[in-house]
Order: structure tokens, then C-alpha cells, then sequence
């Protein structure tokens, strides 16, 4: 295999680190930042060339990428980077939607990629000790784990405490335990930013009577890096605020019985010793040596999965202020009792089928999705997150819609051109992809085969006959364009300006529309 190329993506408060690691590395071959001066800056120092994404996602000379940005753009940067045929290593936590970590997980599958998640801590030096030390059976059965991850330092304002810091001790307590928890139980206060979490616990209960607590916070005076966890023949502590050889120590202790009643004795204290190590270091490396020999990763996309459960099932504890069942969140969404969903059937949390509709097997319905009365999916159809499907729609096999895509009372999809009731022609069969935050009109018709340009406006009653561009507004039989839209749907003027959001656009040269970004940025955004 060629030397590796890669790009990092974000070089803020933690992006900079991996810049730093990749470089040494040999690896780093451009930064992204959405803010230029950093990304020049940056680029500078590192020796390498400041680019925007959609540079990144065309450079074939380049063949992975390093996710540091914002949380709530991790799913849509990793979407587009295994799309594009990039190696993807992203920050965690891996997704903030469930339904986006699982497309994921099968698009880095479908893709025969490497998807890996940045839990830190299971690549320290003292963790991978202490995780072989207890498969080892040095101090037994596990009964208990304790982690506390607390700090005066950063506040967050949009992801709370648990999304925060939590992530890294969950994966740590999850490889220990070698499953999910069965029940979650959160706790959290809030001193700083309305609604965001500044402190917080979280119990987590497994089978064979393991518990495990968690305490996170940034608010906390005295820094405290510190993993316990106690079995029936002693105890494991790994205190990452220490000197090395003092971070992981074995603590023979024993409870015994004495006149009939248990007594506790300590015993001996021994430090183990480790090997010094940069964590980050060892995870990059670890990353890279999956690319080059298409070996598994041991933070993969299932591990990111199994992490976002619990911390979604946190969430849901802190919103219902009641104990979670982990079985409740595998169908965390309402159907009707009119309603039929055949078996085979994936559905995301938070999702609504209401009365007399029926999902036919092997259809996949994302998170957030509203899908009306009457309305028939599949089979083998997939819906986005966050769309919403009126009244009296019938989505057939071959149609695809992306997220956030509004199908209006009575549209119609068809899957074949030439029709005939006595003739079977499921072979010829057509694909009908519809772009992200497309509108489609009341009675609208799209005929298949043809794709659907992403936030573009299907107007009632039109009938598609040809692609359609992104954020153009179709009308008539056939439908013809008569303008553009712009991301929020409202039809842009001369001036080509929102006139609810302001956002600016231009035609450019191949006749498409893209947005003119602010802050001197130079992605397009609906590029053709």
C-alpha cells in the first residue's frame, strides 16, 4: 500500500492535537477549518495546504480523514467522507442521532472502510494493563466500577456534561463488562447555561449483579482522572492524574469473617508497570495500521453504537427523571393500533406511523419521521430522518428519500414505466432518489427513474417527468422550472437572497445554484 494521506477536519480545542500526532506521523496532508485564519495557521505551522471539504472529498490522493469538529456535524462530515471512499476516524461521540450512527455503521460495512471511533482512554497505556490484567482474572468477578471524570476547565454550552465527558468512561466500562447495561439511571445539575448539564451521575446495572457508577463534571475545583474497579479478590485503580508509575496500582484487600461478622483487611498495594506512551499517539497509530492492513479497529462503529445506547439512555432518564430499561430504547417510537408494520422492519426513535398506514418488510424508517394516515411504505423502501409523509402517499419499492424530505397529502410514486395488470415487470423496476429537504406538492406525480435535486419544490399537482435540480421550483404537466428556493423552501427573487433566513445564493457556471458562504468559506453547498 502507498503511503497513507490524510486530512484532519477541524483544528480547534482538540483537532489541533491529532494535527500535531498525524504530522509526526508522516501523514497529515491538508487541514480543513471553517475558520481560515486557524486552518492557515495551522496549515502553516504543519507544512501542509489549508482546503475546504469538498476539496478533501475529491483529492483521491487522499484516503482518510480526522473528524474533530462540532459534535452535531460528526454524522454528516463521516456520511459524506464514506461516500466519498475516505477512511474515517471521528471524534466522539461517533453520531448524536441513533439512526445516523447505525447508517453509519452499514455505510462503512457496504463500503468495506475503516470507521473508527476516538474513545481515548481504551488506548492509554494504563487501561489496556488494567482491561488485560482483570480478563486475566487478577482480582475475580467484577461486582463494581467507579469513574469519576471531573474538572474546573472548558464549559460547554450546546452538548451537556454527559455528552461531553462521559463517552470515554462508558467505553471503558462497556469493554470491562463485556455488555450492555440493562438499566440506566441519570442524575445532572445545572449551574451555567440554561438547559445544559454541568454535573452529573450515571448508574449503570449489568447482569450477574455488576453495577457501575459514573460521576462527570466541569465545575468540579479538584481535577479527578480516576477509574476504579473492585472484584471479589481485590481491586484495580487507574488515577490518570498521577505520575506513571503511579497510575495503575493492584489493591489486594479481602473482606473476612471474624467472630461472624465480615471484617475488612487491606492488603498490599503494587503499582504495575507501563510502558510510557502518548495515548493519542497510540490511538492515530492504531487507526492507521487498520488502513494499511484492513484489520479491525478496537473502537469500531459498533463499539460507538453500544456507547451512544447508554448515553441516550441517560438522556432519557434526566428528561423522564425515572430509571431506564435499555429494552425500552430498541423501539422508541409510536404506532397506532390501526396501524401494520411487518417483521423485517427497521425503525428509528421518535418516529410516528399513525392510523391505517402499513410498512411492508424490509423497509428502514429513520429517527423523528411522521408518516400519516393511510399511507403505504415497501417493501425494501428507505426513508430518512426527519421527513414527514402525508396523508394517502404510497412510497414503492425503489424509491429512496434522503432526511428531511416532505411528501404532501396524495403525491404519487410510481416503480414502473409500462404498467400492465396481467404482466409482471417487478424486474424493471426503477430508483427514484429524493434529495435532503425536498418538498413535494398535494398531488403531485414523479414519475420513476428520475432523481430529485435536494431542498428542490415540487408545486401541487405537478407531474415530474426529468431530474430535477437542487433547489429548483417545478410546476405544471410536465413540470417545468420557473425558479429557485432556497434551503428553507421560500422561492428566492431576483437578488437570489432568502427572505427568511438571508442566506445568498448564485448561479454558477454549469447552470446550478450554490450558496455564497459567509466568513470567507469556499464549500459550496448545492453544488451539481
Amino acid at each position: 500500500m502507498e503511503k497513507i494521506k490524510l486530512a484532519v477536519i477541524g483544528c480547534g480545542y482538540w483537532g489541533k492535537n491529532l494535527v500535531r500526532n498525524m504530522s509526526e506521523l508522516g501523514v497529515l496532508a491538508a487541514v480543513v477549518d471553517n475558520h481560515l485564519p486557524t486552518a492557515s495557521a495551522i496549515a502553516k505551522t504543519y507544512n501542509v495546504l489549508p482546503k475546504s471539504f469538498e476539496e478533501i472529498l475529491n483529492d483521491k490522493e487522499i484516503v482518510a480523514v480526522v473528524i474533530a469538529s462540532s459534535a452535531v456535524a460528526h454524522a454528516p462530515i463521516a456520511k459524506a467522507s464514506l461516500h466519498a471512499g475516505k477512511h474515517v476516524f471521528v471524534e466522539k461521540p461517533l453520531a448524536l442521532d441513533m439512526a445516523d450512527a447505525k447508517d453509519l455503521c452499514t455505510l462503512a460495512n457496504e463500503k468495506k472502510l475503516t470507521l473508527m471511533v476516538g474513545h481515548l482512554l481504551q488506548y492509554h497505556p494504563a487501561f489496556i494493563a488494567l482491561f488485560q490484567a482483570v480478563k486475566a482474572g487478577q482480582i475475580g468477578k467484577l461486582r463494581y466500577i467507579q469513574s469519576h471524570r471531573l474538572s474546573f476547565g472548558k464549559i460547554r454550552t450546546e452538548e451537556n456534561v454527559l455528552w461531553s465527558f462521559a463517552p470515554h468512561d462508558i467505553s471503558m466500562i462497556l469493554a470491562l463488562a463485556g455488555s450492555s447495561p440493562e438499566i440506566v439511571s441519570a442524575q445532572a445539575a445545572t449551574q451555567v447555561t440554561q438547559h445544559v448539564a454541568d454535573i452529573a451521575t450515571l448508574h449503570l446495572s449489568f447482569a450477574d449483579n455488576l453495577k457501575a457508577h459514573i460521576m462527570v463534571s466541569w465545575l468540579h475545583p479538584v481535577k479527578e482522572h480516576r477509574l476504579t474497579v473492585i472484584g471479589e479478590k481485590g481491586a484495580l485503580v487507574f488515577d490518570d492524574s498521577l505520575p506513571w508509575e503511579q497510575k495503575l496500582t493492584l489493591h489486594k484487600n479481602n473482606i473476612v469473617l471474624k467472630d461472624g461478622n465480615p471484617v475488612a483487611e487491606k492488603g498490599e498495594i503494587t503499582p504495575i508497570a507501563l510502558k510510557q506512551d502518548e495515548p493519542l499517539k497510540a490511538e492515530c497509530e492504531h487507526f492507521l495500521n487498520a488502513i494499511k492492513n484492513n484489520s479491525p479497529v478496537r473502537t469500531d462503529a459498533d463499539e460507538g453504537i453500544r456507547v451512544l445506547e447508554t448515553l441516550v439512555a441517560a438522556e432519557k432518564s434526566l428528561k423522564q427523571k425515572r430509571e431506564i430499561q435499555m429494552a425500552e430504547t430498541e423501539k422508541d417510537y409510536f404506532v397506532h393500533e390501526t396501524a401494520i408494520v411487518d417483521k423485517g422492519c427497521e425503525i428509528g426513535a421518535g418516529s410516528k406511523i399513525w392510523h391505517f398506514s402499513h410498512i411492508l418488510s424490509g423497509t428502514k424508517i429513520g429517527s423523528q419521521v411522521i408518516v400519516g394516515q393511510n399511507v403505504m411504505i415497501g417493501p425494501n423502501v428507505t426513508v430518512g430522518n426527519r421527513c414527514k409523509i402525508q396523508n394517502n402517499v404510497s412510497l414503492y419499492k425503489g424509491v429512496i428519500l434522503e432526511e428531511g424530505v416532505f411528501c404532501g397529502p396524495s403525491c404519487v410514486f410510481t416503480n414502473v414505466n409500462t404498467p400492465r395488470a396481467e404482466i409482471e415487470r417487478k424486474e424493471e423496476f426503477l430508483t427514484t432518489p429524493v434529495g435532503r429537504g425536498a418538498t413535494i406538492g398535494a398531488n403531485a406525480t414523479i414519475v420513476c427513474g428520475n432523481s430529485i435535486g435536494e431542498y428542490c419544490l415540487i408545486g401541487a399537482g405537478a407531474v415530474v417527468t426529468k431530474n430535477v435540480k437542487p433547489h429548483a421550483l417545478m410546476v405544471g404537466n410536465p413540470a417545468k422550472q420557473i425558479g429557485w428556493v432556497s434551503h428553507a423552501g421560500d422561492r428566492l427573487g431576483k437578488d437570489l437572497t432568502c427572505p427568511r433566513e438571508n442566506r445568498r445564493y448564485r448561479e454558477n457556471a454549469d447552470g446550478n445554484l450554490e450558496e455564497i458562504m459567509e466568513n470567507n468559506k469556499n464549500e459550496k453547498i448545492c453544488a451539481a
